[in-house]
Formats: structure tokens, C-alpha cells, sequence
């Protein structure tokens, strides 16, 4: 029986098209100028000082903002960008600029299966905030409530199976009582290698790759049948 859902965001609770045409660039084009007028707080000073730590030198501002932009350009799955833009995006929900997707189908099966007593996690390469800031700041409202935990790229890479173990041993779960819910492939072998359950969600594949489900409302986690 699955006793626990640990699930991906981009393309799986969440639109592709929001994380990569709405959150990236809206992060990208105030990430210059919240550089220059946040450096000396604190949080960001952090973050600032661990980009010059990556990069193995002393960094101006100018030099700084760069790496971020490259880095932003690339997808680069680096902590302090992850931060930077998590600070960023915060702004925007907070004034109403940004309003985090989630399917509706997501939304309904997750409310579903918390309701029945399965505990629900996330596992994505955004930082920890910029998950709570979505799931908080959702078009659905607020579903953190809805997680008892939350995990990003400091457990580990996510095409990594000894991330999988951490987690299961995070949550005190038996790795074949945890269901693991991705879009990309390489992410379910590395959960199944290490004993969990996956499932395939393919929002947009034509037809649908092999064993993958396009909805949430395929995923019979409560009867316990619900992984490929």
C-alpha cells in the first residue's frame, strides 16, 4: 500500500509552459536590478558570496549579475540561483503579479489522497521556498497545508538513486510504500533503483508514452495500484 506521495512540480503538478515562459523570465529581468539594490542584505549577500565560491574567484557586481544571467540562460541547477530567483518570485506573488498554476486534476487528487492520511511531499530542483511559494500562492489557493515535507537539489540530484534513499529515510517511509510522481524518465529510474514506487505523468505526450498517465485522476494511490 502507498502510505506516501512524493511528487515533481514542473510538468507534473504544474505547467511546463508557467515555470519556463512566465517564472524563469519574470526572475531574469529583475534579477539585474535586485542584484544591485538587495546586495547588502544579508540572505542575498549569502547567496551573492556562494556564486563567487562556485565560480573559485572574487566577483563585481557587474560580474556577478553575469554569471546569474548565464547561469539563468543555461537552466543551471545552482543553489544560489535557485535562492535568488525563489527571493524574486516572492515579490511577485506577494503583490499579485504571479499566481502559481496547478492542474486542476493535481489539485483535486492531492486534496483527495491527504484527506485519506497519505502524506505528501515534493521533490523538484526549484529551491524549497519557490515550492511553498507556488503550492501557497496557487490559483487552487493556499495547498501547503496539504505537504508534511519538502525537499530540492541540496538532498541531492534528482537522476541520483541515493536522493530517493535520503528522502525515504527523511520521511521514515519503506521505499516500496512511497509513490514518486515525475515527468521525465531518468528521475523514475533513479526512484525506482532505490525502491520506490513511480508513475510516468506525460502531460503533453501524443500519444502518451508507454505506462505514463496524463491526469492525476489515473493514479489509484488509495486502492494501491498505481505504479508502472
Amino acid at each position: 500500500m502507498i502510505t506516501a506521495v512524493v511528487t515533481d512540480i514542473e510538468g507534473t503538478t504544474t505547467s511546463l509552459a508557467f515555470v519556463r515562459e512566465v517564472l524563469f523570465p519574470y526572475a531574469r529581468l529583475r534579477l539585474p536590478a535586485f542584484v544591485r539594490a538587495r546586495r547588502a542584505e544579508p540572505a542575498v549577500a549569502a547567496q551573492l558570496a556562494a556564486v563567487q565560491r562556485l565560480q573559485g574567484r572574487a566577483l563585481d557586481v557587474d560580474g556577478l549579475v553575469q554569471t546569474l544571467l548565464q547561469w539563468s540562460d543555461a537552466d543551471a541547477k545552482v543553489a544560489p540561483l535557485k535562492a535568488l530567483q525563489g527571493a524574486i518570485w516572492a515579490d511577485g506573488y506577494a503583490t499579485g503579479e504571479l499566481v502559481g498554476h496547478v492542474y486542476d486534476d493535481a489539485a483535486q487528487n492531492l486534496r483527495a489522497w491527504h484527506a485519506a492520511g497519505v502524506r505528501l511531499f515534493v521533490f523538484s530542483s526549484g529551491a524549497v521556498r519557490a515550492q511553498q511559494l507556488l503550492f501557497r500562492h496557487s490559483r487552487a489557493g493556499d495547498l501547503t497545508p496539504w505537504f508534511r515535507g519538502w525537499f530540492d537539489t541540496t538532498t541531492g540530484g534528482k537522476r541520483e538513486a541515493a536522493s530517493y534513499g535520503r528522502i525515504a529515510a527523511a520521511i521514515g517511509a519503506a521505499p516500496p510504500s512511497i509513490l514518486f510522481l515525475s515527468d521525465t524518465p531518468a528521475e523514475l529510474d533513479a526512484a525506482r533503483s532505490a525502491g520506490l514506487v513511480t508513475q510516468h505523468v506525460d502531460r503533453d505526450g501524443v500519444p502518451a508514452a508507454r505506462g505514463a498517465v496524463a491526469s492525476f485522476a489515473a493514479i489509484d494511490v488509495l486502492a494501491g495500484r498505481s505504479a508502472r
